[in-house]
């Protein structure tokens, strides 16, 4: 088995079908890929360890001395060129749009000279745990463990090599190559194979009749369809459900222990991803959210959850794999996400501003929504005062954490909103006056008396990146003395070189010293960095937004894909690949530049 070198995570670009995705690295290898889900166990998971757990490969014998890769125009089929001595390959790398079977095509293509190339393949099936019985029938390869079956098609003859198969072969220019890699349940006969040619072509048509529809037509508009192209590739297709990013445990800090599992979905991304949707013409996708969002939040209020999976799921109990090193030996790795059980008020808030959001978009209203939505509310009166652990997912126990409190305002005051300006039934009076309480509360108890800026918790003198999002969601106008006073705080002690972490590590007090309960730091919040763009443009502060939103499109790696955070010292990106919640701000802030500023109504 040929060993491998790992790659930095923007060397990464992402394939996806509507049900899974993989991350195929600039040196022709998929180093993760999950089937049939996005949740799923990992076949290749050499991303979180090494050779031993899995990849694919397909990449010239001799050294490259030079790879450019792109996708095809606004669609997420991958070309990567890569260039030796001996000419030049070029790999087309698709997952085949909304097919009834979960694969992956490959086809290495010549474009001048002859190169010779090698294929290795390592199936290592539960996140590189366990290895399949591989075996040849006719001109298929099939490989079974457990409850998975796998298939590779390819005219290429492949031979065994250390629990691997591995083939070597030649491309002149103008040959073609195929091979197919395809999934099934071991219990069923699975499809093997199909032309590969067609899927890439009927693949590429998919994603461009998707392109087409977005009506964004500012600056930098490569990067804002790329963006919708990346939310798209994250969604679930047979709910609508956008998971947070397709791959897990990618480190907030590199060989630390703040490693995550976001493939599963989250509602507070709801308001951001539906009016990302909205503002570029997507009308079908966003009402699918927020369909999906109905579905998975019906039920008692009280057993809300803040993530699902991406069918709805609840039950995401989060485990250690200690058989993977970690990304870079950033360990532990982890499946699942404990926070599925943490109790954060913000997201009722969300909920109730998406549901408003959808309805003054004219999308046709679902008979079911105001009646959970009254629910929800009644829910909001009995639980606002209560601590919570907040947006960010504290382990540290629960605080009064402002954004929740403003959140659990919004709420109620979407709730106003619907009654007074679309005519729904509710007890407004009693609405409105629970409404300016909580307002009156959260402005004297969430305000630094010496500074006069907003700060992270009831009796803290700590900042929080989530403060930003006040005057975005009409707590107060952007003018108001104590928003501009946030802002500048904000600017001055948690940016670093423009970018903004969410808060600080280490310095609050908590028994271990963090105020997050969790050991380490992390690098600078890429979604919160977007949110100071567009608290700038609301402030009238455009020359310092249109600034730092060159500076974040900049740090988009070179096929226009953003991970979760950035760390400023190593220069390179961190944490989960692709970030939905990332590329969301993108989108959101390149819409608020392009558009005149204007307030949000309180």
């Amino acid at each position: 088995m040929t060993g491998r070198t790992a790659s930095r995570i923007e060397d990464y670009a992402i394939i996806g079908d509507g049900h899974s995705a993989a991350l195929v690295a600039a040196t022709g290898s998929i180093d993760w890929l999950c089937l049939p889900r996005f949740d799923s166990g990992a076949c290749f998971a050499a991303l979180l360890g090494g050779a031993e757990h899995g990849y694919w490969r397909l990449a010239p014998i001799a050294s490259p001395r030079r790879v450019l890769r792109r996708y095809r125009d606004a669609t997420l089929v991958l070309e990567t060129d890569i260039h030796t001595d001996d000419g030049v390959v070029r790999i087309v790398d698709c997952m085949p749009a909304r097919s009834d079977h979960a694969s992956v095509v490959r086809v290495v293509e010549g474009i001048t000279g002859r190169v010779p190339m090698r294929m290795e393949l390592v199936v290592r099936f539960d996140y590189g745990w366990v290895v399949p019985w591989m075996q040849r029938a006719g001109d298929h390869l099939h490989g079974v463990a457990g409850p998975d079956a796998i298939c590779l098609a390819t005219p290429v003859a492949t031979s065994g090599e250390n629990l691997s198969t591995v083939a070597t072969f030649s491309v002149a220019a103008g040959e073609r190559v195929p091979f197919v890699l395809s999934w099934h349940p071991q219990f069923a006969e699975g499809r093997c194979g199909g032309d590969a040619d067609d899927a890439i072509r009927d693949t590429e048509a998919w994603w461009e009749e998707f392109s087409a529809q977005c009506t964004y037509d500012g600056p930098h508009r490569k990067a804002v369809v790329r963006s919708l192209v990346t939310l798209k590739a994250l969604t679930y297709a047979p709910t609508g459900g956008i998971v947070a990013a397709a791959t897990t445990s990618l480190p907030e800090q590199l060989g630390g222990g703040r490693n995550w599992d976001y493939r599963y979905c989250w509602l507070r991304d709801a308001t951001f991803t539906l009016q990302a949707m909205l503002r570029a013409g997507y009308r079908g996708g966003a009402e699918a959210w927020r369909d999906w969002l109905l579905r998975v939040a019906a039920g008692d209020p009280t057993q809300l959850q803040i993530m699902y999976g991406p069918a709805g799921e609840r039950r995401l109990t989060e485990l250690e794999l200690d058989w993977l090193p970690g990304y870079e030996g950033s360990r532990p790795v982890r499946i699942g996400n404990a926070a599925s059980t943490q109790v954060q008020l913000d997201v009722y808030g969300e909920v109730m501003d998406v549901l408003h959001q959808a309805r003054h978009a004219g999308m046709a209203p679902d008979p079911t929504a105001w009646a959970l939505q009254r629910a929800l509310v009644d829910h909001v009166e009995e639980v606002w005062r209560d601590p919570d652990e907040g947006i960010w997912e504290v382990r540290s126990g629960r605080r009064h954490f402002t954004h929740s409190k403003v959140m659990a305002w919004v709420a109620i005051d979407r709730a106003v909103r619907a009654v007074g300006e679309l005519g729904l039934d509710g007890p407004l009076d009693r609405w409105r006056a629970l409404r300016a309480e909580m307002h009156a509360e959260i402005c004297e108890r969430a305000v630094d008396t010496d500074r006069g800026c907003f700060v992270r918790a009831y009796g803290s003198t700590e900042l929080d990146a989530s403060l930003l999002l006040l005057p975005l969601v009409g707590f107060l106008p952007p003018d108001d003395g104590r928003i501009v006073r946030t802002i500048d705080a904000v600017t001055s002690e948690l940016c670093e070189e423009g970018l903004v972490r969410r808060y600080r590590t280490g310095d609050d007090g908590t028994p271990d010293g963090t105020p997050d309960g969790l050991a380490g730091g992390e690098g600078a919040f890429l979604a919160c960095s977007f949110w100071l763009v567009d608290a700038l443009v609301l402030a009238g502060r455009r020359e310092e937004a249109e600034a730092l939103f060159d500076r974040l499109v900049g740090l988009c790696n070179d096929v226009g894909l953003l991970a979760e955070e950035y760390d400023i010292g190593e220069r390179r990106l961190v944490g989960n690949f692709p970030q939905a919640f990332s590329h969301v701000g993108l989108v959101n802030s390149a819409f608020n530049l392009a558009a005149t500023p204007q307030r949000t109504a309180q």
